[in-house]
């Protein structure tokens, strides 16, 4: 694959900027999206090329390379989206938004969150799990799963699911329709970054209208000089 102004990503996410400051701030853009954040700051996002097609790219968020500081703010900031739905409790989806969730609760006044994992423990429960398919894991196989000991800490509960991104939707619909199914009210479930729009058909208007986001990151197609949102 012929690289098309991407680089390496050793640099990105450590900090936020004035947009002022930005020296490509409208497309094309190269190298880097620059995605606006609610107080007006901007995240450069490194582009990606996508190996199916090197002509279509997408601007990616991987938080457990972030700085401390951006980590923080993107997590305050998810919790301020989430704050009037006042929920109970905080569940963290695997893996990345087990990143997210510790401050989101944290920021909600929340003494602890629950997470839920990908690694089966010898005393779960494997009617408190679900198979999670999706483009990155095509076999069958990967299930969600909550510890059977954090059960009372969610039935009947109101609750937000926090996760790092979506973009498919797919990862999403496995732990959704767990805690759904534990006698929960999923109030919202709240992301750092909506990557495109394809997540809203697959998880539908009902869902889709209570997932909340930080910030957008659309999907980008190559131009003779950078990348432009692919319309």
């Amino acid at each position: 694959m012929t690289p098309h102004f991407t680089e390496a990503t050793t640099g990105y996410w450590q900090q936020l900027l004035d947009a002022g400051t930005l020296a490509r701030p409208e497309a094309p853009w190269q190298h880097g999206y620059p995605a606006r954040l609610p107080d007006g700051r901007v995240l450069m996002l490194p582009i990606r090329q996508l190996a199916a097609d090197p002509t279509q790219a997408v601007a990616s968020l991987i938080c457990n390379q972030a700085s401390l500081e951006v980590i923080e703010t993107l997590g305050r900031m998810l919790a301020e989206k989430l704050a009037p739905l006042q929920p109970d409790v905080v569940i963290g989806i695997p893996t990345l938004g087990l990143t997210f969730a510790p401050i989101v609760a944290r920021h909600l006044g929340h003494a602890r969150y629950v997470p839920m994992g990908y690694s089966r423990k010898f005393w779960y429960d494997e009617a408190l799990s679900s198979e999670v398919q999706s483009i990155t894991t095509p076999t069958a196989g990967k299930r969600v799963y909550l510890d059977p000991n954090l059960l009372p800490l969610v039935r009947g509960k109101r609750v937000v699911l926090v996760d790092d991104a979506v973009s498919s939707g797919s990862t999403l619909k496995a732990p959704w329709r767990l805690i759904e199914s534990l006698d929960a009210e999923v109030l919202a479930c709240g992301v750092a970054m909506l990557q495109g729009r394809r997540w809203q058909q697959t998880l539908g208007p009902e869902r889709a209208a209570r997932l909340v986001g930080v910030f957008d990151s659309p999907l980008l197609q190559a131009v003779p000089d950078g990348w432009v949102e692919r319309s």
